[in-house]
């Protein structure tokens, strides 16, 4: 650095309005020295005259470089923090600054993952049990599914419009992917309802628990892949169980049975199409699409199956039973029931591993049977009560055997190139 300082410094107000020294308003080259010695003699005043020791180190101000420059770069915070992050290490917050806090379900992951199966199970049961109602006044399964899904589809429009989540693009590629996975979904979906209403609600579910047994049919006998023989031992009990309740079901109907083992076949092959289309979409933008598809898969059989009798006396006599408010409120509130425990148990499902998804998938389907008896006061004999337990055990234990499977399968797998 030279020894003066060249360039001249102005005041930033006028120059008969400042109080400033006439060192900084000058505009000759003044040497180093005599910044110096001004700045002695303003803080030494009571001195008789000025003192020139010698300093270690010339003083150093902020603006400029070299000894009079800011400080070097390498000793700043920012400059610490980048090496320590480069090496590893904790980044330390110095005292006195703001610690950024941590979000609730940061700090307490496990309550969080609670609350959502809490949220599961509670919109699942209401669902079911508000389901049910609705059918005990208003029999018109396939009227009562398009609403189902009629409600989901103007929820994820409205979701859609407001950015929360923001949509995925779909092209005719993915329309072709999706499009056999939300029809073998509505099918599902519209025979599970012709059973609600045929049948007991815990019954129904109960033959439902049948569903892990055609998933590996269908991965046997239809996508090829080998099943464990630990797996079809396990579902022996389920067989049993079920085949026990039906035996001695007070609410047994075929109409009711046939339609159950029909939504458990259609969800198999709905999970198979699900398997070849991976579409890499996120899951809500994906249970989007598909629920708008299945919902119009589900309006033609329920125009030309219920319509006719809809119009003569269907809506009427609801209407005459509870008043048109209580209708459209009832058949508004299943619909939104019905999308969000999916939509919930989607969330769910996502934050938790495979083997507590099992727990969790055989927890629910006890819960539903267990409140759909006590709110319905459905009889049951002895030997539906054993069988539906032992149809639950053995759900119980083919999840178990195989989320251990598929974990075992995720840790031999080889880890990805970096």
């Amino acid at each position: 650095m030279s020894s003066s300082i060249t360039g001249p410094v102005r005041s930033p107000v006028g120059a008969s309005g400042s109080k400033m020294s006439s060192l900084y308003l000058t505009t000759r080259a003044i040497p180093a020295t005599s910044v110096l010695l001004k700045a002695r003699k303003s803080f030494a005043c009571n001195a008789s005259r000025l003192a020139f020791s010698p300093s270690p180190e010339p003083p150093r101000f902020s603006g400029g470089s070299g000894p009079f420059g800011r400080r070097r770069l390498a000793d700043s915070p920012v400059a610490r923090a980048a090496a320590a992050d480069a090496e590893g290490r904790g980044i330390g917050v110095p005292d006195g600054l703001a610690k950024p806090s941590k979000s609730f379900g940061e700090r307490y992951p496990a309550l969080v993952t609670g609350i959502f199966f809490f949220m599961w199970y509670f919109l699942n049961v209401i669902f079911n049990i508000l389901n049910k109602k609705v059918y005990n006044y208003f029999p018109y399964p396939y009227f009562v599914s398009v609403i189902h899904l009629l409600v989901g589809a103007v929820y994820c429009l409205v979701s859609w419009a407001v950015g929360l989540p923001k949509r995925a693009p779909i092209d005719r590629e993915l329309l072709a992917l999706l499009t056999p996975i939300a029809c073998c979904h509505a099918l599902g979906h519209v025979m599970s309802n012709v059973s609600f209403a045929a049948v007991a609600v815990s019954f129904t579910h109960t033959i439902k628990a049948l569903e892990p047994f055609f998933n590996a049919a269908a991965s046997q006998f239809v996508l090829g892949h080998q099943i464990p023989l630990s797996l079809w031992l396990s579902l022996a009990p389920v067989v049993i169980g079920v085949s026990m309740a039906s035996l001695t079901e007070l609410s047994f109907n075929w109409t009711g049975f046939i339609s159950a083992m029909i939504s458990n076949l259609a969800f198999t092959y709905r999970s198979i199409y699900s398997k070849k289309a991976m579409t890499g979409m996120d899951s809500t933008n994906v249970y989007a699409y598909i629920t708008i598809i299945a919902l119009l898969f589900c309006i033609p059989p329920a125009v030309i199956i219920e319509g006719p009798q809809l119009m003569r006396y269907g809506f009427g006599e609801a209407i005459a039973k509870v008043g048109l408010l209580k209708f459209l409120s009832d058949l508004f509130l299943i619909g939104m029931f019905y999308h969000l425990y999916n939509q919930v148990a989607t969330n769910t499902l996502e934050r938790v591993a495979p083997l507590t998804h099992a727990v969790g998938n055989v927890l629910k389907r006890v819960f539903v049977i267990g409140f759909s008896i006590v709110v319905f006061g459905n009889r049951i004999s002895t030997q539906t009560g054993i069988g539906t337990a032992i149809a639950i055990a053995g759900v119980a234990i083919y999840s178990l055997i195989k989320a251990n499977i598929e974990e075992q399968k995720r840790k031999a797998a080889p880890a990805p190139a970096q």
